[in-house]
């Protein structure tokens, strides 16, 4: 009988080399950590301009991005979305892009959930 362990999509079989009988290990696998991703207010860009932005790379509806736009506009910041880092540093990036084609100074940032 082999004490050697095979690692099989996650789980891991170990055998007992003192008494032969194998046992089923699960690793744990953890979610990745989440960022909330967080439009700014500014006095230049139009409030009309920032619910296209939530609308197109934020996926909200007229009402859901209606809403985050006056967060923005009252409290100073709005939350656009909750995501994974990738996924929001990639829609960070979108927002400045789209903020720059357009000659606005939309900011937005990322904090840790």
């Amino acid at each position: 009988m082999s004490n050697k362990s095979i690692i099989i999509a996650g789980n891991k079989t170990e055998t007992d080399p003192s008494t032969g009988l194998s046992e089923q290990v699960h690793d744990k696998v953890e979610k990745p950590k989440l960022y909330k991703v967080i439009l700014l207010n500014d006095d230049f860009t139009p409030m009309d301009f920032v619910v296209l932005v939530l609308q197109k790379i934020f996926n909200k509806n007229q009402e859901q991005a209606t809403q985050v736009m006056l967060d923005v506009h009252k409290k100073g910041a709005g939350t656009a979305g909750i995501y994974s880092l990738e996924i929001a540093e990639m829609k960070i990036m979108q927002v400045h892009q789209l903020a720059r084609q357009n000659k606005y100074p939309l900011k937005c940032t990322m904090e840790s959930v």
